[in-house]
């Protein structure tokens, strides 16, 4: 599996990777996102961003963010442990 995966209008992420950018193991994880204590949010590129995705995991004051290819390849990350906009 490459680091991200769209299929059928879904995506698949290695569970792995966004334990680690939340300093968590992936089955404390697993239990967070089944409570609905993380979130996600899936924005797709347009214009000069056309094929590119930002997908974004948030946990109370935390945030990790994924910039991806078409391919999947993760081609950016980014986190933060503040609510503050960018």
């Amino acid at each position: 599996m490459s680091s991200v995966e769209f299929e059928d209008g879904a995506i698949r992420i290695d569970a792995g990777i966004v334990a680690e950018g939340f300093g968590l193991e992936p089955e404390q994880l697993r239990q967070l996102l089944r409570a609905a204590r993380i979130t996600t949010r899936h924005e797709r590129g347009v214009d000069e961003d056309a094929g590119r995705h930002r997908i974004t995991f948030l946990y109370g004051r935390r945030r990790l963010r994924l910039m991806v290819d078409g391919t999947g390849t993760i081609i950016e990350r980014s986190h933060t442990d503040s609510d503050e906009a960018d």
